[in-house]
């Protein structure tokens, strides 16, 4: 039995595929709307001349156009992410990057690898569909990541602000100037909004409705309420915020207490593929006296759905609802 080098050759050209579509995106859209750029995207916009209404028109579509494309066939598996990670390809886009790069993997598999056609043809849609929704994954991972930590210090500035004497909607402005993205440009969407005299409590349940976000709802839920009954804003965000910060602390102690057992999941199912590799790589003939057996097929198969079930089992007992 002699080692294949296809499979490295497979993840380089998914590796490459990764970083191209990241390439597309800055180049197409500026490095602005990196996020890990610290310039606030909808103000770069305005600096450049963009009026103000043209950037509040641009923004809305960009994070609102994926919802409205679910009815696209296997879109919808890749439109709640997108949506979360407010990507500015349109869904057409999406697809159309989609079908380039596994046009481009096909080439590389076609260079690099013996694989028949049809094998190639599967693999390559294959790796232009899982590197965009890897993508598109990563990135509203981290888009959410970055704005639940940013929100309860989003909040004491809007209270500070009312203390001081402004309208709500001026705090919100003051945090739309005054902060980082993502949560820069969603505050500065609804201060545009109501600018333009959307309420708004009804623009921060849609951005919550929006990112699915629990905190978000229970911020609209408060403006909601004062505007309707009146009250004290500042005090009610006050103690919102501690809210938002004491459960932000809590997820990241759970997060810091099944770290292990979730590291140790995917150590479990990895252990067996690397004692098969360090076998394969001291003995290239391991397997030789076995390979024709015809259980061996059907046990490498039993094995596979084994090692994932292990991984899918142990997320499940450490994913704990707080």
């Amino acid at each position: 039995m002699q080692l294949s080098a296809e499979p490295i050759i497979y993840g380089l050209i998914f590796v490459g595929v990764l970083v191209l579509v990241e390439g597309i995106y800055l180049v197409a859209f500026g490095k602005s709307i990196s996020l890990n750029s610290r310039v606030n995207r909808r103000l770069d916009m305005l600096d450049k001349g963009t009026g103000r209404e043209q950037v509040l028109e641009q923004l809305r579509k960009e994070m609102q156009q994926h919802m409205k494309s679910r009815s696209i066939p296997l879109y919808s598996l890749l439109a709640e992410k997108a949506q979360k990670a407010a990507i500015a390809f349109t869904p057409r886009q999406l697809i159309m990057i989609m079908a380039a790069l596994a046009g481009v993997a096909f080439v590389g598999l076609s260079i690099g690898t013996e694989t028949e056609v049809p094998v190639r043809i599967a693999i390559s849609i294959g790796i232009g569909v899982g590197a965009v929704y890897f993508w598109v994954n990563k990135k509203a991972k981290k888009r959410m990541s970055m704005f639940e930590e940013q929100l309860p210090d989003a909040v004491e500035l809007m209270v500070r602000s009312l203390r001081v004497g402004h309208p709500f909607v001026s705090s919100i402005q003051i945090v739309a100037k005054e902060t980082e993205d993502p949560i820069a440009t969603e505050f500065g969407i609804i201060a545009d909004e109501a600018a333009y005299g959307r309420d708004v409590g009804e623009a921060l349940k849609e951005m919550a409705e929006r990112l699915d976000h629990q905190d978000l709802r229970f911020l609209s839920v408060a403006v909601t309420i004062q505007q309707q009954s009146g009250g004290n804003l500042a005090e009610v965000l006050a103690g919102l915020a501690a809210v938002i910060r004491a459960r932000f602390r809590l997820f990241r102690r759970v997060k810091a207490i099944t770290a292990e057992a979730q590291w140790s999941g995917k150590f479990l199912s990895a252990f067996p593929l690397i004692c098969l590799a360090v076998a394969l790589v001291n003995d290239p003939n391991y397997y030789d006296g076995v390979k024709d057996h015809p259980w061996f097929i059907p046990a490498t198969f039993v094995v596979g759905i084994m090692l994932t079930a292990n991984l899918f089992v142990m997320r499940s007992l450490t994913n704990i609802k707080v």
